[in-house]
């Protein structure tokens, strides 16, 4: 069960990275800039880890596959940074329940993976839970909790980060079929900061006095992104990546839990149940 230990802990490490960015956020830096932090910050940790990668061979698919990947990541994370800024943790985490709905379709598409009857139902769920998220408006009409969805600036561009998401790991994916998981951890996390610095530096001229602004803060979110890192790729060397991801994804609950004692977010309880029934979806997709 120590795949179990791996996979919890990369869920609450990933939680804890999200709540300390909110703070960071809130405390009005710039989401461009904790974007970056939370690549740029695990570097020093990933150098470390150089010397005992072994370099597998690489192949045109790779290169292809890693560049047309870092983009969408890029979009994806600024865009994830600007929801939990505008937007509570409880509102806006547990629309990444939607990243392997979206797969469904995308996976399909790029890879050619077929859905079962269990996925379907898994979508059903996060729909159910989705609308438990606002179901505190029902009283206003039946669909007014969807309605509350689209009036949240954080929920919707979670969504889009989601489906960015799930067309990235598909990507992702063949990237690493054609390298070794660890091998495509490193370079993608030196490859996505450097290309992030490159978007942000141009536009932000206080860009290293920014980034420098906080050291503790930055260095926690790091130290806590590396960890999440790093125990994603144990986790699935020992278990069926199905598995692993639908324990991470217990990151969504622990988000909430965060948002509520440390942010006072409120309707803690709806939105809770909302999460679970998400999170219960997720793991109908990926392991039956």
């Amino acid at each position: 069960m120590i795949w179990f230990v791996y996979a919890f802990v990369c869920a609450l490490s990933l939680a804890t990275a999200d709540a300390l960015s909110k703070k960071a956020l809130d405390d009005n830096i710039d989401s461009s800039i904790v974007a970056w932090v939370r690549t740029g910050y695990t570097l020093p940790f990933m150098a470390a880890i150089i010397p005992f990668i072994e370099k597998p061979e690489l192949d045109s698919v790779f290169y292809i596959a890693i560049f047309l990947a870092v983009p969408l990541d890029i979009i994806a994370l600024l865009l994830y940074m600007k929801a939990i800024k505008v937007s509570p943790l409880s509102l806006t985490l547990p629309f990444l329940s939607l990243t392997p709905v979206f797969l469904i379709g995308t996976s399909y598409i790029i890879l050619g993976e077929r859905p079962d009857k269990s996925g379907f139902i898994g979508i059903v769920l996060v729909v159910i839970g989705a609308y438990l998220l606002n179901v505190h408006t029902i009283s206003r009409g039946l669909l007014e909790p969807f309605k509350a969805i689209a009036k949240e600036q954080g929920s919707v561009l979670m969504i889009i980060v989601a489906f960015t998401f799930s067309i990235g790991a598909c990507i992702g994916k063949i990237a690493v079929q054609h390298s070794n998981p660890i091998f495509f951890s490193v370079v993608y996390s030196f490859l996505l900061s450097l290309f992030l610095f490159l978007v942000i530096s141009f536009r932000n001229k206080q860009f290293f006095s920014k980034v420098t602004s906080r050291p503790v803060l930055f260095l926690l979110i790091g130290i806590l992104i590396t960890i999440m890192i790093i125990t994603h790729v144990k986790a699935i060397n020992l278990v069926e990546v199905a598995y692993m991801v639908s324990v991470k994804r217990l990151s969504i609950l622990f988000g909430v839990i965060y948002g509520v004692v440390f942010f006072k977010e409120t309707n803690i309880k709806e939105r809770l149940l909302g999460a679970t029934v998400m999170v219960s979806g997720i793991i109908m997709i990926t392991v039956f």
